[in-house]
């Protein structure tokens, strides 16, 4: 499985990097972008099975990201690794098309129980 990884800081994208392979789950390539703009520039070359993003970012937030790809029918399961789990965010995010959300601080098993059936169904 391909994945995109998408976070404005790149302690948090070797984190989630790290949690994949301490989950065992079966990552074959992960490809990291700065922000949602960054995103969509890396998508024109690299095409994921699955993208995990944050919610705030510059120049283009996690949510508007999910919004341009479900607006041009670009059905990537897609969902949030954030601090912002509340009841609203989670609701904007089902709302948006993603798959689910991840809330920080998370574990291996939180991945394993959330990515694995994603992750062997792909």
């Amino acid at each position: 499985m391909n994945i995109l990884i998408v976070d404005d800081s790149r302690t948090m994208r070797m984190m989630v990097r790290r949690t994949l392979r301490q989950a065992g789950l079966n990552v074959d390539n992960a490809v990291e972008a700065e922000n949602g703009k960054d995103a969509l520039d890396k998508l024109r070359d690299f095409k994921p099975d699955l993208i995990l993003s944050d919610w705030n970012m510059p120049e283009l937030d996690g949510l508007a990201l999910l919004r341009t790809l479900r607006t041009h029918r670009i059905m990537i399961p897609f969902g949030f690794v954030t601090a912002q789990g509340s009841p609203e965010m989670r609701e904007k995010a089902r709302l948006a098309g993603a798959n689910f959300l991840i809330s920080k601080p998370f574990t291996a098993d939180t991945f394993a129980e959330v990515l694995g059936p994603m992750i062997k169904a792909a």
